[in-house]
């Protein structure tokens, strides 16, 4: 269910499992844990499940990648951290770098023996072959396929065995002789694959995650138990916690965090430079138009505090901030906000030309424009509410879903509209004008103080 560059190096295979429509089955994960329970009992293998996701296929979404000058250093701190994430219940499939416990066949020739009985070492290779994974002669292709079918010898299974590396015997020009005359067998620890970065060394443990949406708690959780991020452990995480001690990690150590960490980092980033540059567009072209700092500030100054409506409807809801599409919503629910605003202020700058009355363009504005902004909120909130409720309708056959796959990944971006906008509204309908009666006043008075020293300079000249 992922990429075989992205698993363990001691992987076997994959099996693809394609589920029936979600309406017509039970539930992803009771499925995937009956698989789990089932192959749980067969022996010398480990069976992990893998959903997928969306976006390129990438490995587990917990990484963490180790790098120091002495390699005996960073395996004992591997087996250290690993130690400690098999502690918690919300983590499943965990996995390093270092090689299971297997044992390696080491199958040395003594060259100069091997002379002596006219044997080559291609012909000891080949001969091993024969007990291995077999010699391969030649290839086929059938009439009905485009690969063709390679053709092994070996020999039968009951010769292939361990022991058959000391008795078989090798065809040399004085007759056959056993392979053991010449030969040694030495059994090792099996060596994994070596990676190096910046010529150091590197070993990685990957972990994936029960609850997808718990990733980020649990990665700022271990960073705070290597002592790389400080942060206060909340309980509302809703994580199964073990004893909690903070680790003694060697210092000759270099820890990173790769996976769903390192992807979340680099699109949080790049949203955060998306929404700086929307807003100084905005600015430019508000200042153009109304030819105001004040007005342009103050829509801007909108925009950023509808914001905490989005924090606060997914406190309400106990959903957390996707980056990508919440972060999304965000960027959209800007040009909603400044429309509003704008309605609003060239509305009263318009009325104040006329009356010179701030207080009575105000509720001229208000009664004016009330309508527009709150059909404006309703409209949208009533057509993203089936998403954000997670309510699919088809209106081909007049039938409708609920919790379908295909609103799962809509549901952060239309919340965070949703909730941002109400929230936005009530900051237009309200905190907008008296900040407009503030600024009205504020120029007021400063007129005032001018006219006044205006008048003294006449008087004494």
């Amino acid at each position: 269910m992922s990429n075989r560059q992205e698993s363990s190096p001691d992987i076997i295979g994959f099996i693809n499992i394609e589920f029936k429509d979600w309406d017509k089955r039970r539930k992803a994960d009771i499925l995937i844990s009956e698989i789990r329970e089932a192959t749980s009992s067969i022996p010398g293998i480990k069976v992990e499940t893998r959903t997928q996701r969306a976006g390129p296929p990438g490995g587990k979404p917990i990484e963490i990648n180790l790098t120091s000058n002495d390699p005996s250093i960073t395996i004992a701190e591997v087996k250290k951290i690993e130690n400690y994430l098999s502690t918690f219940e919300g983590l499943k499939d965990l996995e390093s770098s270092l090689p299971s416990p297997s044992i390696e066949y080491q199958l040395y020739v003594n060259r100069e023996e091997a002379a002596k009985y006219g044997a080559s070492v291609a012909i000891i290779g080949n001969t091993i072959k024969l007990i291995t994974g077999g010699l391969k002669l030649s290839e086929f292709r059938p009439d009905d396929s485009d690969e063709s079918i390679p053709i092994y010898l070996r020999l039968p299974e009951n010769q292939r065995t361990i022991d058959q590396l000391n008795t078989i015997k090798i065809p040399t020009s004085s007759g056959y002789v056993p392979i053991s005359n010449f030969t040694k067998i030495e059994t090792n620890q099996e060596t994994g694959n070596l990676v190096r970065v910046d010529q150091n060394r590197i070993e990685t443990i990957k972990s994936d995650v029960v609850r997808f949406y718990q990733t980020d708690a649990y990665v700022r959780l271990i960073k705070h138990w290597l002592g790389i991020q400080e942060f206060d452990i909340p309980n509302n995480f809703g994580l199964d916690l073990p004893e909690f001690n903070s680790a003694d990690i060697d210092p000759r150590v270099k820890v990173s965090f790769k996976g769903e960490d390192e992807s979340q980092n680099e699109s949080q980033a790049f949203l955060q430079k998306a929404f700086l540059i929307a807003i100084f567009l905005m600015g430019v072209i508000l200042l153009t138009q109304f030819n105001s700092f004040s007005s342009a500030i103050l829509i801007l100054f909108a925009v950023i505090m509808s914001t905490v409506g989005v924090v606060l409807g997914l406190l309400i809801t106990q959903q957390p901030f996707g980056i990508v599409m919440s972060g999304i919503g965000v960027i959209s629910l800007a040009g909603i906000v400044v429309n509003n605003n704008i309605v609003l202020i060239d509305t009263f700058d318009r009325l104040f030309k006329k009356t010179q009355n701030a207080k009575e363009s105000l509720l001229m504005t208000g009664a004016q424009r009330l309508r527009p902004v709150l059909l404006t909120t309703t409209t949208t909130v009533l057509g993203l509410l089936p998403m954000a409720l997670k309510i699919n309708i088809d209106f081909v056959n007049f039938e409708y879903s609920y919790n379908s796959p295909d609103t799962q990944w809509w549901v952060d971006l239309s919340r965070a509209i949703v909730f941002g906008l109400l929230f936005s509204t009530l900051l237009t309908l309200l905190v907008t004008p008296a900040a407009l009666m503030l600024k009205s006043k504020f120029l007021s008075s400063n007129k005032n103080e001018n006219s006044k020293k205006i008048n003294k300079q006449v008087k004494y000249s």
